[in-house]
């Protein structure tokens, strides 16, 4: 079973749309800008926090620029959870894009 994937494009769409974001880039980096919709969950918090990514609709994991986030997901795959969805070229393709970025710590 592979991950699936979606392009920041396909992102902006689904967070119009209320979807769940997850950000498992470090807390400096989620401070220092993140996607306003994203919950921040450290990469190394995700074994831990498995129900945060339960869910009967899709879950966009994201991280700096896609890599991590597929770890994440790979892992998730791993344990069962097949929801998860990597989105490509991250939180950096969405800022190039333009899109809007929240700063500092999650509310």
């Amino acid at each position: 079973m592979s991950v699936r994937e979606i392009t920041i494009d396909e992102l902006m769409t689904a967070v119009d749309n209320g979807a769940r974001v997850i950000d498992v880039r470090e807390i400096d980096e989620y401070e220092s800008g993140h996607i306003p919709a994203a919950r921040l969950l450290p990469l190394g918090t995700v074994p831990n926090n498995l129900d945060a990514f339960r869910s009967d609709d899709d879950v966009y994991v994201v991280c700096h620029s896609g890599g991590r986030s597929m770890r994440a997901c790979e892992f998730l795959h791993d344990q069962g959870i097949t929801n998860v969805v990597n989105v490509i070229g991250g939180t950096s393709g969405w800022i190039t894009l333009g899109n809007p970025v929240a700063t500092g710590a999650q509310s």
